[in-house]
Parts: C-alpha cells; sequence; structure tokens
C-alpha cells in the first residue's frame, strides 16, 4: 500500500438519537466532536437519525403497505403462511 493516501481508520462512538443508543464502530469517517465514553477513552462522535436499534425493517416492526390489494391477491393465490 501506499502510505499518506488512506484515510485514518479509527473507533467511532455513533449516537443514535431516535432510541438514545451508543455504538463504538471503526470507521474512516472524520468529524470534529469527540466524547467521552464508559470506558474512559475518548473517541469521535457523531449522530445518527436511524440505525439498526431504531430501523423498523429490523427491530421488526415493519408494516407492509398495500397498494391495490396485491397482498391479498397473492395470498389467495398461494396461500397466507400461518
Amino acid at each position: 500500500m501506499k502510505n499518506d493516501i488512506h484515510p485514518e481508520y479509527r473507533e467511532v462512538l455513533f449516537h443514535d438519537i431516535g432510541v438514545d443508543k451508543y455504538f463504538i464502530i471503526r470507521s474512516t469517517l472524520q468529524t470534529d466532536k469527540t466524547k467521552k465514553w464508559e470506558d474512559g477513552k475518548t473517541y469521535p462522535y457523531y449522530t445518527v437519525e436511524i440505525s439498526s436499534a431504531s430501523h423498523p425493517f429490523y427491530t421488526g416492526k415493519q408494516k407492509i403497505i398495500d397498494t391495490g390489494g396485491r397482498v391479498q391477491r397473492f395470498e389467495e393465490r398461494f396461500g397466507k403462511k400461518k
């Protein structure tokens, strides 16, 4: 690899403000904010609105929006899963 062309890869503290959850993930994200974490270390800090902790698909709260009865026709044709 060439020297001095790659961004710094480090641990970053992400904060999902929707459910007030924190994640420490390695990233190349550049941010000026820092925050001291429970382990006593100071990490670069970045807020996000949606993560796996708040997204309906991952939390199991996703709803199917039926447009024109497509879901009902599919269930009539192939049977509904039980």
